[in-house]
């Protein structure tokens, strides 16, 4: 009978347990059916709460990092020691040793343009300052930075500007916006009257021309094989300052339209890629500040040439 009635209970324990055992699962289910509406980012949260009370503890000057295991005392103790960590400044490698980032890809400006000038100064950047801080520029800051035993970020922070600057003299109005990085073409006969865009492919320059003169010119890029920019006599239809292509759903900025969908526009993927890429047909500038002058000078009606 002692056997028998220690069994029940025995059964009736389990019992207990498996009760408990089926309310415990039921409970993390109901935690995984909301892990979808946070993502994966939730599994991480773990790990980086335990290490970031160390990294916070750096900068006050704590020597270690609270945990469950703490007694409630222990804060109590440690708040009165303002004093010990003001005699232990805070270790200098946690800030970045080059300073605050003031340029990186994707920045535009004076800056960057003033920035690509001083490059091409000491032979870093080899082609027309865009003003657009592209792959091209992020690789020219990484080669000047190697070159200065600094860290090859291609960002340019406070340290590598002011590197850079001891190195170069004020860039010239005529350094910050050259004619162009290629030689303009001999312009098309076409192009010596009136007000003209003559625009040759093989020179890959852009000339806007009054009465057989040229005012300025520009880098251009076509389309490929497969999307080729029409060449012939065109007019500048519609003028589309901050054009979006209803076809490729990409910017189409100062947009001169003058055959079809095609049109005269700036390319920040020119200015980035260079002749690595092309355009869908259209005719594309990778300067700026020359494509912004331009579209302020053009009317429509103004003649296009396009010719080899």
């Amino acid at each position: 009978m002692i056997r028998t009635g220690r069994t029940g209970r025995g059964y009736a324990l389990r019992g207990a347990a498996a009760a408990v055992a089926v309310v415990a699962l039921a409970a993390v289910t109901a935690g995984c059916k909301e892990q979808p509406a946070s993502g994966a980012s939730a599994a991480p949260s773990a790990p980086e709460s335990s290490g970031s009370p160390t990294d916070d503890a750096k900068p006050g000057g704590g020597s270690a990092s609270p945990s469950a295991s703490t007694p409630a005392k222990e804060p109590a103790k440690a708040s009165p020691k303002p004093g010990a960590s003001r005699t232990t400044p805070p270790p200098t490698p946690t800030a970045d040793p080059q300073g605050k980032v003031l340029m990186a890809s994707g920045s535009e400006g004076k800056q960057v343009r003033e920035l690509q000038a001083r490059l091409r100064q000491i032979g870093h950047f080899n082609r027309t300052p865009t003003g657009y801080y592209g792959t091209v520029t992020v690789a020219a800051v990484q080669s000047f930075q190697g070159k200065r035993g600094l860290s090859r970020t291609g960002r340019t922070d406070t340290v590598t500007w002011q590197r850079l600057l001891g190195m170069t003299h004020e860039p010239t109005a005529a350094e910050l916006n050259p004619p162009t990085t290629r030689p303009a073409a001999k312009p098309d006969k076409r192009c010596l009257t009136g007000r003209v865009l003559c625009i040759s492919k093989n020179s890959r320059t852009l000339s806007w021309m009054i009465d057989g003169k040229v005012v300025s010119s520009m880098d251009v890029r076509f389309g490929s094989q497969y999307t080729p920019t029409r060449e012939g006599t065109f007019s500048v239809y519609w003028k589309s300052r901050h054009h979006v292509s209803t076809i490729y759903h990409t910017a189409m900025p100062y947009a001169m339209f003058f055959s079809g969908g095609q049109a005269v526009h700036y390319s920040s993927d020119f200015a980035a890629r260079g002749y690595n890429g092309a355009s869908h047909g259209c005719v594309n500038v990778r300067d700026e500040g020359k494509i912004a002058a331009l579209f302020a000078a053009v009317r429509n009606g103004d003649k296009v040439v396009v010719y080899k």
